[in-house]
Order: C-alpha cells, then sequence, then structure tokens
C-alpha cells in the first residue's frame, strides 16, 4: 500500500498504538523463533502492507520515511529506558567515503524515521510485545549538527584507510556499531589492505533513552549549546571553553568566584561542580541534554604534585557468572570501553599531604578520552582472557595471617602489575561482602580497576 501523505501514514501508524504483535501479525512470523528482525517485518508487511526488502531508499519512499521498530524496557526504579540502539543502514566503506553529510547513505535513508516503540519484557513470549508509541522523529537543529559532526568523524577515518579502528565511542549521538554474527564479519576498505568489521550507523542506546524518556516520559530536559555554535564548534570544544576560566583555581576560589557550594567529600561533588561552572546549577547533568543523549561518562581525577593520582580509577562490579558464560565479542568490558567516551574533570595538589594536611586541591582543567581499539584488542583483551581462563581453572584463595595476627584471604586474581594497564581489587563494604565464584568459592566483591598510571598519562595533555 502506498501512503500519500505524512498525515495519512502517521495516522496509520497511531492505530497501532496499544496493539501486541500477536494481534497485529497475519504471517504467522511471529511463531519462527529463528527469524531475526520478524518484529520489524511484521509491522513492514502484515500492519502497513509492503514486502520487506532491503532497499537504500527509505521504506517509505515516495514520502523519504524510514521505518523502526524498536523496544524499550521499564526499570526496576520506575523509569524506562530503550533497551538498545537503533540500528539503521550498514555502511558501505567504499562508497561512503566519497560522499558528503547530504549525500551520505545514512541521511538520504534516515532523515526522518517513524519509530514504532513496543515494550519489551522478560520472560513473556514476544507475541504478547504490545506497541506503546509511534512517533515520527525529526531530527532537533541542535541534534542535526552533532549528528553531521559525528559523521564527519567515521567518514574521516574511512577516508584516512581506518575503517578498522572506527570506535562507537569516537562519536557523541551518531554511532558506527559492528553488524554481522561476529568478529568474522569483515569487509574491505578503501586506502587500506586491513580488513574492517562490518559495522551499521546506529542511534546510540543513551540518545534513543533520552528520546524515549522525552516522548513517552514527558522528561524536560535542558540545553547547554544551540545550533548557530554547533555550526563551528564540537560539543567538546563548546565544554573546555565553558570549564576554561576557572583553570588553575583552588576550590575555594571557584566557591567565591561561582557561589557554588564545593564540598568534594560528597558524594554528589563532581555533579555540583560540573552543573555549577556550566551556569546550570541544581539541574542534575542527566537532565541535560546533551549529556542525556550522548555516551559521555563522567570521572573525577585528582592528581599529587608528581603528576599521579593518588588512586587508581574504579568502575562496576564484576559479575563472575557472566564473564565466564560470555564471549569477549559479547562482554561487559568490550562493550563499555568500546562505547562509550569519558570526560576527566581533574584536580591537582600542588603540595603532598606530608608537607601540607591541610593543601588545597586546584582545578587543572577537563580532557576527553575513549579508549583506542588497539588498547581494547590488546592489553584490554589479554586480561579478559586471563581472567576468564583463571575462572574456569579455579581461583586459588589462601588465608594469609598478617602482622597483626588476623588473617587475610590472598587470590591469583590479576594485580596492578599485570599489564599495565587494569586490574581487579576489592570493592565491598567490608571484608565480609562476598560473590561467589564459578567453581563455588566465597571471594570479597571485586572491581574492575585502571591503574593509576595509565589515567596520569591520559591528564598530562592537560596544559
Amino acid at each position: 500500500m502506498i501512503y500519500q501523505t505524512k498525515e495519512e501514514l502517521l495516522i496509520m501508524a497511531k492505530q497501532a498504538e496499544g496493539k501486541t504483535f500477536g494481534e497485529i501479525d497475519k504471517s504467522g512470523r511471529i511463531k519462527n523463533e529463528k527469524s531475526k528482525g520478524n518484529l520489524g517485518q511484521i509491522i513492514e508487511e502484515s500492519y502497513f502492507g509492503y514486502e520487506v526488502n532491503s532497499d537504500q531508499s527509505p521504506d517509505f519512499k515516495n514520502l523519504g520515511i524510514e521505518l523502526k521498530v524498536t523496544p524499550i524496557k521499564r526499570n526496576k526504579n520506575g523509569t524506562i529506558s530503550a533497551k538498545e540502539r537503533l540500528v539503521l543502514n550498514i555502511i558501505n566503506y567504499h562508497e561512503e567515503v566519497d560522499k558528503d553529510f547530504e549525500s551520505s547513505s545514512f541521511w538520504q535513508k534516515n532523515k526522518e524515521i517513524l519509530m514504532m516503540f513496543y515494550e519489551w519484557k522478560p520472560k513473556i513470549h514476544k507475541s504478547l510485545y504490545r506497541i506503546v508509541k509511534a512517533h515520527l522523529h525529526h531530527f532537533s537543529p541542535e541534534d542535526l549538527e552533532i549528528i553531521k559532526q559525528d559523521w564527519k568523524i567515521i567518514n574521516d577515518k574511512i577516508r584516512a584507510g581506518l575503517a578498522h579502528e572506527i570506535s562507537e565511542a569516537d562519536t557523541t549521538y551518531l554511532g558506527a556499531c559492528p553488524k554481522g554474527s561476529s568478529k568474522k564479519s569483515l569487509r574491505s576498505q578503501p586506502y587500506s589492505d586491513v580488513p574492517a568489521m562490518q559495522r551499521a550507523y546506529a542511534l546510540k542506546q543513551s540518545y534513543m533513552t533520552a528520546l524515549v524518556r522525552q516522548i513517552i516520559g514527558k522528561d524536560k530536559l535542558v540545553k547547554i549549546s544551540k545550533a548557530d555554535v554547533l555550526r563551528k564548534k564540537t560539543i567538546y570544544e563548546i565544554l573546555e571553553e565553558k570549564f576554561r576560566p576557572f583553570k588553575g583555581m583552588s576550590l575555594d576560589e571557584i566557591a567565591s568566584k561561582t557561589g557554588i557550594k564545593i564540598n568534594y567529600r560528597s558524594k554528589s561533588f563532581l555533579q555540583e561542580f560540573i552543573s555549577g561552572l556550566l551556569g546550570i546549577k541544581g539541574t542534575k547533568l542527566n537532565q541535560v541534554e546533551e549529556f542525556a543523549k550522548s555516551n559521555l561518562q563522567f570521572k573525577t581525577v585528582r592528581l599529587e604534585p608528581d603528576g599521579l593520582p593518588r588512586e587508581h580509577m574504579s568502575f562496576k562490579n564484576v559479575d563472575f557468572d557472566s564473564w565466564v558464560r560470555e564471549s569477549w565479542e559479547d562482554s561487559w568490558l568490550k562493550n563499555y570501553f568500546e562505547e562509550n567516551k569519558f570526560m576527566f574533570v581533574v584536580f591537582h595538589y600542588k603540595e603532598t599531604k606530608a608537607e601540607n594536611p591541610n593543601r588545597k586541591l586546584y582545578f587543572k582543567g577537563i580532557t576527553f578520552w575513549n579508549m583506542p581499539i588497539s588498547e581494547i584488542e590488546g592489553r584490554l583483551k589479554e586480561f579478559w582472557e586471563y581472567v576468564k581462563n583463571l575462572l574456569i581453572q579455579g581461583v586459588d584463595l589462601r588465608p594469609v595471617k598478617q602482622k597483626n595476627g588476623k588473617v587475610a584471604v590472598k587470590n591469583n586474581l590479576p594485580k596492578k602489575n599485570f599489564n599495565g594497564l587494569c586490574h581487579l581489587r576489592p570493592k565491598g563494604k567490608d571484608g565480609s561482602d562476598k560473590i561467589r565464584l564459578p567453581d563455588g568459592q566465597m571471594i570479597t566483591k571485586q572491581c574492575f580497576w585502571l591503574n593509576r598510571e595509565y589515567i596520569g598519562d591520559i591528564c598530562k595533555n592537560i596544559k
């Protein structure tokens, strides 16, 4: 069926709201558990009445509208989120390299997207999943400028013969995600003989979650940048400019100048500091549109006078059962560092604690970082494989009597001197806060840490 106007198409789409896939399906496709992507195909064929195809044009060609069927989920805290990124079209490196943004396959296919959101629920058959919202998505002027910057980053790597080094963490809203059954899904690229992972354009899960919360949850977000500014500067350059006037100041000086109450021992210190310096005091970081939609993670770094952080940098506690069960390609560790960019908010001391117990903390600046693919596939993968082998063989837990007479349990999990990048170490309420290892032994909860020397090297580029 050909829809003559966008209004006609949207009226039809809205009529699907509240219906289950079982009610919509006329083809029996819902019964085929092995058919990938069949929920989208059910909407295409059984609801909108057109045949599934792999055409490079938008699904509703005469209207220039692409159709996407995508899941949301309800979280334990009552919020809603996108369950996954929104995968768009596959990138043909040889064709895309000669395009500009307006002629790119991304823009030609995805200028307008009819998004059909359905609610995913665990442990129910997909025939019971229900359409909750039909939304015709137009990119806002601000979003579009950031997406143009993202597209250029991806295309610049293709033009440089570095398609094999593309990472989702390179970009802000628009990613280039792996698309294939395994790491063997490789494609040739121009200007290099190195095969590159097949990738597709995708709107990141963070972008989709913010969108879902705006459309369905009616969340209000605060913008810190305008489209006319974003045409000249990246969001990272804008953030750098906003923080630059405070470089070199002590926290007391910043508090005096801005009126921010600064208590760096508070758990909410980083959030209060960033929102205060951005001029949006009292606004949570997840209420800032550019942060909510991006994959940007925030970390505080406090450097000693020798330029090294006093502590290693912690991330999440380890799920050892998942570590054993998952492949490297599906692992949290690989995907987390491949998908996320970090903004390090860096402070430094001018004196050691021994020299001055009441020493002041000074703001050094911010720096943006994401782990290079070569590092992810190098030392990080080496670390992950080493831990997995240990877990399969059984972790060696040994009681060791300390000088104070107490008994500590030592283990042979990789320590900070393993490969210079990362290690595991305890992070629980106390020594009795334990989890079960795959072999049945109990161990104090362990956390993933990046080595402080590695973080110190990243922060060296702040002048």
